[in-house]
């Protein structure tokens, strides 16, 4: 099996709201603000192939699908479809997509599963041949969302997922459309129901495997979030987060499972590290996977 980071659209937002409880002397010596306090953001997918025998993304980052206006106000940087060019450097259409595993449906992760915008037009689905993961919680949150985050939802979506056909709700550890190869952790504290999709390592040890993958989504959005403390403003429950957080990173450092980031404009890939003081950071930082073999060092 091979892995590929694949681009979508990049996107600015506020670094106050990215960095909720982080002061701005601290945050900016993460990531540097423009003008209006804007942080660069990027929007990766993850591409594994063959999967289980499929050909899987992970996610679709934000896309193409808002008109003109609402993509300015969200900062979307990029007016064309990046992350269908990215899939096409890669040697895949969207067509060859067997798979989408959405983390949640949050408009800057689930977007791209729609075709750009075209004045006059509804909002259309891609990826034709692909059934979509989503958990059972996430699922519920966006057809009936809290007006704290509304906003953050595509109204059309969820009965544009349902109406193909090829929905699957996921409620435990692993799904039907790929088996034992991934395995899914939860988490609540951002939204109801995130979906952290493990790829599976290669190595056994003590019967828990070792060496995977893992798709981080915005429980920790890029390398400065590993720090246990810091959570988004957008987070619905920064207190449960930070619990979340610790195990999550406790039990992938003992497995040796490797942080995919889906936000973080300088690093797909990762190795969590501890100090003695007990506070995460990352190591063996990956820019880009290009069609980089799945094994125990990543």
């Amino acid at each position: 099996m091979k892995l590929w980071s694949v681009l979508g659209n990049s996107q600015k937002l506020d670094g106050g709201a990215m960095f909720g409880n982080a002061p701005r002397a601290l945050w900016t010596q993460w990531a540097a603000p423009d003008e209006h306090n804007r942080i660069a953001l990027a929007c990766r997918a993850l591409l594994a192939s063959p999967l289980n025998g499929k050909t899987v993304l992970f996610e679709t980052g934000i896309g193409a699908f808002f008109p003109p206006a609402i993509r300015e106000r969200y900062g979307v940087v990029e007016e064309r479809h990046v992350l269908l060019e990215s899939l096409a450097e890669a040697g895949f259409g969207y067509e060859d997509i067997d798979v989408v595993v959405l983390s949640h449906l949050h408009f800057d992760h689930a977007g791209g599963l729609l075709a750009p915008w075209r004045e006059g037009e509804a909002p259309r689905l891609l990826f034709p041949n692909a059934k979509f993961l989503v958990s059972a919680a996430c699922w519920d949150r966006a057809r009936d969302p809290h007006p704290r985050d509304r906003a953050s939802f595509i109204p059309e979506l969820p009965a544009l997922l349902e109406a193909s056909g090829r929905l699957e709700l996921v409620d435990g550890m692993h799904s039907r459309a790929l088996g034992d190869a991934v395995r899914f952790h939860f988490s609540d504290g951002h939204t109801p129901g995130l979906m952290l999709a493990e790829i599976v390592g290669p190595e056994r040890i003590g019967g828990e495997a070792h060496g995977g993958v893992v798709f981080c989504a915005d429980l920790i959005p890029g390398r400065p979030w590993v720090h246990v403390p810091i959570t988004m403003g957008y987070d619905r429950n920064p207190e449960l987060l930070i619990d979340e957080k610790r195990d999550f990173l406790a039990d992938k450092l003992a497995r040796n499972v490797h942080l995919y980031f889906t936000h973080d404009p300088d690093c797909a890939l990762a190795q969590a590290t501890r100090d003695a003081r007990g506070r995460y950071g990352t190591t063996h930082e990956v820019r880009a996977l290009r069609a980089r073999e799945l094994s125990p060092s990543a």
